[in-house]
């Protein structure tokens, strides 16, 4: 869902609103003033300006109700990126979900209960609204009928939908598992959204082309809704099962030890692959030719064989040229150590985890012997899961993704892998701690 137009910010969320937001609120402001019309509550300029307030009073509603969830979701924890009205209402998007199904409901509860609050207060001001002006009256009753509506709608068992995140929370609290909670919502809400559709077509072909429209638009958003839960739950099998070997690439080239710096001076410039002791080592070598554009490639530093270390520009830049001829790069090198590293069993969320530090734009992917034996950047993780799930993207945004050594816009793997962390999808011993 595109983010919308940001209006202004509560309790530091940011509250933003989608074109289409602007779209429903014309047209519930025409079904108003219909409905208030016949009640002849004054003028033309009367009855349009109740109308309008009415549905820009719905729309309070609405955002009071998703603040409701991100209240509760801030007091368990959980970041709450932003509030978006839009076309079908309003959503709250967070930076994962709960760690635990009771928080999980709490959540879920926070917006039909404000819902209902809000219907039993509109109730209580309907008489002292009534004397002021029959109008008014009217508009308040209206609206405590509204949130009783978007209360009750809300709590239908299937997702998207709030009774679907409380089956949902319900489910992993019997069953100790969040992904099987996901499954059995979801179902529920697919099927909510299959007989939605069913019934609005017979509802147009009987004429009543309003509701059975809605009823149409609800059920195709609850089908979107509940394939991407699929997908979700497809990509979670595949960061826990896919290994770091199944992405990793071989962006390292090898030099040896009793090189000068002069010589690594020259393969900077030139971007060629060196003369290395041992042919073993050097069939770890990446050719120029087989670089792709991003960071530029790690060196790594071999004595007759054997691994000793990694070298980067900095002995370069310190010494005057005139040294480079008698200085030794194995003098200069660095432990592998230093470099954030991954076995290459390891499964991909937990180089998802690694990967989200800033700090860290490429991991050394070692043996179980503890040897180099290639790297993983952002973007390779990134192809390989979405070759797994069978999603082939665009070729600009693939290279726009290399260039920026990023994800491919729109793919949260960090948040999916915090989530899967926190709700004990995968278990916290097997994360990395290196």
């Amino acid at each position: 869902m595109a983010e919308g137009w940001q209006i202004a910010r509560l309790w530091g969320i940011p509250l933003r609103i989608q074109p289409s937001w602007l779209v429903i609120l014309l047209l519930s402001t025409m079904a108003f003033e219909r409905s208030y019309r016949p009640v002849g509550s004054g003028g033309d300029l009367m009855i349009w300006g109740l109308a309008l307030l009415t549905a820009l009073l719905l729309f309070v509603s609405v955002l009071l109700h998703e603040l409701g969830h991100s209240l509760v979701a801030l007091s368990q924890g959980v970041k709450v990126r932003s509030i978006t009205l839009f076309l079908l209402g309003g959503v709250a998007s967070v930076d994962r979900e709960c760690a635990t199904p009771m928080g999980a409901a709490l959540v879920a509860a926070a917006g039909p209960a404000v819902s209902l609050a809000l219907a039993c207060l509109f109730w209580a001001l309907r008489a002292p609204a009534g004397q002021l002006a029959p109008g008014l009256g009217e508009m308040v009753l209206q609206l405590g009928w509204l949130n009783l509506t978007l209360a009750l709608f809300n709590l239908l068992p299937g997702l998207p939908l709030d009774g679907g995140l409380l089956l949902k929370a319900l489910v992993w609290q019997i069953s100790g598992s969040q992904r099987r909670g996901i499954q059995v919502a979801n179902g529920c809400g697919r099927f909510l959204s299959l007989m939605a559709l069913g019934l609005g077509t017979w509802m147009l072909l009987k004429g009543n082309g309003g509701s059975g429209l809605w009823l149409l638009v609800l059920g195709w958003f609850g089908l979107g809704a509940a394939s991407r839960q699929a997908q979700l739950l497809r990509l979670q099998t595949v960061l826990k099962e896919g290994r770091v070997a199944d992405a990793s690439r071989r962006r390292f080239r090898v030099v040896e030890a009793s090189g000068s710096l002069r010589q690594l001076s020259q393969q900077r410039l030139q971007g060629g692959e060196p003369e290395v002791a041992d042919p073993a080592v050097a069939s770890t070598a990446v050719p120029a030719a087989a670089e792709i554009p991003g960071l530029p490639p790690w060196i790594l530093v071999c004595d007759r064989g054997r691994w000793q270390g990694v070298i980067d520009d900095g002995p370069l830049q310190a010494l005057p040229v005139q040294r480079w001829d008698g200085e030794r790069i194995g003098d200069h090198a660095q432990p592998l150590g230093t470099l954030p590293s991954i076995p290459e069993q390891a499964p991909l969320w937990q180089a998802v985890l690694r990967l989200d530090d800033p700090e860290v734009s490429r991991l050394l992917v070692l043996s179980p012997a503890g040897l180099p034996t290639g790297t993983l950047e952002r973007p390779d993780l990134a192809e390989v899961v979405l070759s797994r799930l069978g999603v082939r993207l665009p070729p600009p945004l693939l290279a726009w993704a290399r260039r920026h050594n990023a994800y491919p816009k729109g793919l949260a793997l960090a948040q999916v892998a915090r989530s899967m962390l926190s709700s004990g999808e995968v278990q916290v011993t097997e994360a990395p701690t290196t």
